[in-house]
């Protein structure tokens, strides 16, 4: 093992074991290093890439901040200190990433692969005893050997035989990637290794890029299986399917059967098959094409068209993907594709006829369609599909339960909906309610004064917004309130009218509304609201109302008036003076019935209202004080959200309609977070792909751990929550389709420079932010292949939001983004679409990427899991129990420890077959007793203020004891859902492993019949790996190479 120096690099290299020169060195062009894109972990530049992930591979998705040399503080990269050059070496060819030169050819087909590797790429070979060696590998041209320089071997010996390679391996799956101490640093989608010769001996080898990685692994693959052959086969097979369906719809344009197009007609056709391409570029490529063929005329022939669809319309990523799958062929049959659909995409109970149901349905050529064939187009139409969209479509419509209390939900709220601009001095219009109804708002502002012609009007108070008239509004709001949702809608009253107008209201509430008006009162006996199902096309009014002893035709109550708190903000300097006092104002009792269910109170304090407040009263909190309470008493904001309904308004100084955060307050519980839906941004977006979630119905339900009467959560938590299994999500961003020129950038013509935010929000334990580099000049298709690792402590209440800019030096410019809950996500491959600043779906712009979530099925493995890894000695994490100072409790609590390290230690051993059989065996012992200890605490919890009082505890004693005790109950749940949870996922996995078998045909009778050890004990000799000969390299000197 080579040792490390002071400032913990490798000791130089021998002159002689040196291989290719440094960047500066080779004399490298500025062309050249300005488009490098994803360098793996161990470049020069490490910033760490990756290549689509290989099934049977035995990492999911590799965070690219492992590689070694990424500063995840700054960013940048920094330089190398696992490698250090000798000496100066002479100038030797380079390589770069071949989708990375605009002005390269893609690598879109096996030939092209072949084509690259008889032209070489330094790649670096990886020694087991932590030594790397830059080399220039090569592979001749009768295609027999594969060779590599310089080497103090002789010449006939520092080569392989391309008949001696028995298999090729993607990423860092061999002992001597395992067993390299550099191994952290070296990028999974950049390694590979082939295993070659009698004793299987394995040659290690990393590219710089991820392209490269593919293009070796791909053109090896079909070497192995064709042999001298391999370029007949592929000529005689390559893009048959693909050449038959391109020449009929060139045959059924040719008209005038001349056997050629004018350019206009081939360029509308390229168009129509790829829409998202520029007329400009396609024309473009057929005058290159001409020019290079010295023609003279401007038709286009069949030959011709084919040519300029397959340069222009081959995603390289895409193709990588593709081979990986087809077995070396040029097509998925029925079988490759259940592989795909069932290892990747996370599909259960994938069949052929599953498989041939999507060829069916995106493969264009009648033979594809006919064999049961998926092409290389069909398999992108289908990666392109709505089928392939990275939004669940089973949360397209409503999913969740709509039986809870209605302050069990996320209620989608707007503020000053009238205003359609700022809201100081901007436009009111009725189009802001449309906007909002049609989004699915459940919640709308009417801020209702004395009008002309006695006329009630909107608009904010002691400002200068304009006005319309409340008549108008109720009409709207009648027709849109159930367009784009049936669950209940709250109409937010800030009544300032005299009493002469306020009949005028209610008249035309009663009259134009009607039946859709909430009016039957509160029931005493209820401690909860009702569901959104119980009010089902019912409009809710949120107002003042007098007490229930009020027998008079009006009574007085206090004015909510939050324009008056912006108006006087507005013209003070001082803090002191930002008091507002609160008005009284009479209210017509007529108006006063109509509110019911949404009656507005003053809140108090905390205390106060647990007390005193009714599940039917409602509290406003202005956007600092509802920060300050979430900041100073986080886990009473919590409880009260659990039973009383909570809105929070933003702050008055917010003149220019800007938006505050809403996971601010949805972290509290608040489920009314009042929104200005004309300002679009950031918060906007959050707010818009959260309500996704449910069939945008304007409402979604909370996490379970802030609707259960007993349970620990605080809405600041900075580390994982009791009870609640973190995720690790696995976002690879691999490339991106027509990023548009962003608006109002002209400095740099329509050059883009598009780079990645992949950002995470939530709890602040979960909020995380990455990002790629920049590709420069290329906004058509551009290549990232980087990926992040983020784990998620509440999935719940987390979302994931991609953002696209442009990289300039003035000030990065926005393209497009996509917000999308985490319970949302996909796994697999899957295509984003872009929005733009105002929330409109971009045409044609999409980021293509990979996800992978631990702990779920499909879509990857989870991170750092099998023989792949060197795991590091970590002692396990016991869940545990507070003591509380009563005890009568904690020696129940006490009786939960055991079972809480036995459920633990049942749910950490899951990964292998013989523990699953143990989880399966005695997991329902293990949750008995956890419930049992669970039940037994929970009999103590009317009584427990008592309890404490009696041993003592008073003050934060006191409290200190009921905190635990929520702490404690939480965990019981957790620890016992967790339980069932694992129990449940085991069984699933055996249900798979048992269809792969038989998919596989790796069982036969009583094998498959029997218990599923027995069924892997007869299976084991087909499902071993090819043996490797671990020390053979190890046995090679330093001389050897």
């Amino acid at each position: 093992m080579a040792e490390f120096g002071e400032d913990g690099s490798l000791p130089p290299l021998n002159p002689e074991d040196t291989a290719v020169p440094s960047d500066k060195a080779a004399g490298k062009t500025h062309c050249e290093v300005s488009v490098l894109n994803g360098d793996c972990g161990i470049s020069e530049n490490m910033v760490g890439s990756g290549s689509l992930v290989a099934p049977g591979s035995q990492t999911g998705v590799d965070n690219a901040n492992t590689s070694a040399g990424l500063d995840t503080k700054s960013e940048i990269p920094r330089r190398s200190s696992i490698i250090k050059d000798g000496k100066q070496r002479k100038e030797r060819k380079k390589t770069v990433s071949f989708s990375s030169m605009p002005t390269e050819k893609k690598i879109s087909s096996a030939s092209d692969c072949i084509s690259a590797m008889v032209d070489g790429s330094e790649l670096k070979k990886v020694r087991s005893n932590s030594r790397i060696y830059h080399r220039y590998f090569l592979l001749d041209a009768d295609m027999q050997s594969l060779r590599w320089e310089p080497s103090k071997k002789e010449i006939d010996k520092a080569k392989i035989d391309v008949k001696s390679i028995k298999e090729v391996r993607t990423g860092k799956n061999t002992d001597t990637f395992r067993t390299n101490g550099t191994y952290d640093q070296i990028s999974e989608d950049c390694a590979f290794s082939v295993i070659f010769g009698e004793n299987y001996e394995s040659l290690d080898l990393v590219a710089n890029t991820a392209d490269v990685a593919n293009t070796w692994v791909t053109g090896l693959r079909y070497l192995i299986s064709y042999g001298k052959h391999t370029l007949n086969m592929i000529e005689s097979s390559q893009n048959n399917m693909r050449s038959s369906w391109l020449g009929e719809l060139f045959d059924e344009e040719d008209t005038t059967n001349s056997k050629q197009l004018s350019i206009c007609t081939a360029v509308q056709l390229v168009k129509k098959l790829n829409p998202g391409l520029k007329n400009v570029k396609i024309e473009l490529k057929f005058k290159e094409l001409h020019k290079v063929k010295d023609k003279s005329g401007s038709d286009v022939t069949k030959e011709e068209f084919i040519e300029v669809f397959h340069d222009l319309c081959t995603r390289p990523e895409i193709y990588f993907l593709f081979v990986q799958f087809s077995s070396n062929k040029e097509f998925l049959d029925t079988k490759d594709l259940m592989i795909f659909l069932e290892a990747e995409q996370g599909m259960a109970q994938v069949s052929e006829e599953t498989s041939f149901e999507v060829i069916q349905n995106y493969e264009q050529s009648k033979e594809g369609q006919l064999k049961g064939w998926l092409s290389l187009d069909g398999f992108s139409n289908y990666l392109m599909s709505s089928e392939c969209h990275i939004f669940d479509p089973e949360h397209k419509s409503v999913c969740q339960d709509m039986n809870q209390p209605l302050s069990h939900y996320y209620i989608n709220a707007s503020h000053n909906t009238y205003l359609i601009e700022d809201q100081f001095r901007g436009p009111s219009d009725v189009t802001g309610y449309i906007r909002a109804l049609k989004m699915g708002c459940r919640s709308v502002e009417l801020d209702v004064w004395d009008g002309p012609d006695n006329e009630p009007v909107i608009y904010t108070g002691h400002t200068m917004t304009s006005q319309i008239v409340f008549r108008s509004v109720i009409d709207v709001i009648n027709k849109y309130a159930f367009v784009a949702s049936e669950f209940p809608l709250i109409l937010c009253l800030e009544n300032h009218c005299s009493l002469k107008q306020q009949r005028v209201m209610f008249q035309h509430l009663k009259k134009i509304l009607g039946d859709k008006l909430h009016l039957d009162p509160p029931k005493p006996e209820d401690c909860y609201l009702p569901s959104p199902n119980e009010l089902k096309g019912k409009i809710l009014l949120k107002g003042k109302k007098l007490g229930t002893n009020c027998t008079a035709s009006e009574g007085e109550v206090t004015d909510e008036d939050e324009g008056a708190e912006m108006s006087q903000r507005m013209s003070i300097e001082t803090a002191e003076q930002q008091t507002v006092a609160l008005k009284k104002f009479q209210l017509s009792k007529d108006l006063s019935d109509l509110v019911t269910l949404c009656k507005s109170v003053e809140f108090k304090d905390f205390p106060t209202s647990f007390q005193k407040q009714k599940h039917w009263e409602l509290c406003s909190f202005n956007e600092v004080f509802a920060s300050r309470c979430a900041s100073e008493f986080p886990g009473d904001f919590v409880n009260y959200n659990k039973k009383f309904l909570a809105r929070v308004y933003p702050s008055p100084m917010r003149i220019d309609s800007s938006n505050m955060n809403p996971q601010d307050f949805w972290k509290c519980g608040c489920q009314i977070v009042a929104m200005n839906y004309q300002t679009p941004g950031l918060m906007m977006d959050l707010n818009i792909g959260w309500f996704r979630q449910n069939g945008n119905c304007g409402y979604v339900l909370r996490p379970a751990i802030m609707r259960e009467q007993v349970s620990y959560f605080s809405a600041n938590t900075k580390d994982s929550v009791p009870g609640v299994s973190p995720q690790l999500l696995h976002i690879k961003i691999i490339s991106g389709q027509n990023f548009p020129k962003p608006k109002g950038s002209g400095a740099k013509g329509d050059v883009v420079d598009p780079y990645v935010y992949v950002e995470i929000h939530g709890i602040p334990a979960d909020c995380a932010e990455q990002r790629t580099k920049t590709v420069n000049q290329n906004g058509d298709n551009p290549l990232f292949d980087e990926s992040f690792e983020f784990q998620i402590n509440l999935p719940e209440l987390a979302m994931v939001r991609f953002v696209v800019l442009d990289d300039d030096y003035i000030g990065d410019e926005f393209i497009g983004q996509y917000t999308i809950p985490f319970e949302c996500l996909q796994p697999g491959f899957r295509h984003v679409p872009l929005q733009s600043l105002t929330g409109e779906v971009l045409p044609h712009t999409l980021l293509f990427v990979h996800v992978a979530i631990t702990n779920r099925r499909g879509g990857g493995k989870p991170h750092k899991r099998g023989l792949s890894v060197r795991k590091g000695k970590r002692s396990r994490e016991y869940a545990s129990m507070r003591v509380l100072l009563i005890k009568a409790l904690d020696d129940v609590f006490k009786t939960a420890i055991q079972p809480l390290r036995e459920a633990t230690d049942l749910r950490e051993n899951m990964q292998v077959i013989q523990t699953s059989k143990a989880l399966l065996e005695s997991s329902e012992g293990v949750y008995e007793r956890i419930l049992q200890t669970q039940k037994a605490a929970m009999e103590f919890h009317e009584n427990l203020h008592d309890l404490a009082v009696k041993e003592g505890l008073k003050g934060r004693k006191l409290h200190k004891a009921v905190e635990s005790f929520t702490w404690n109950i939480t965990i019981l749940k957790g620890q016992a859902d967790l339980l069932k949870h694992a129990r449940s996922e085991v069984q699933e996995n055996l249900k798979q492993i048992h269809y792969a078998a038989l998919t596989c045909k790796l069982t036969k009778g009583s094998a498959v019949s029997g218990s599923f050890g027995s069924s892997e004990s007869k299976s084991r000799c087909s499902l071993e790996a090819i043996p490797e000969k671990a020390m053979a390299e190890e046995e090679l000197t330093d001389e050897d190479n």
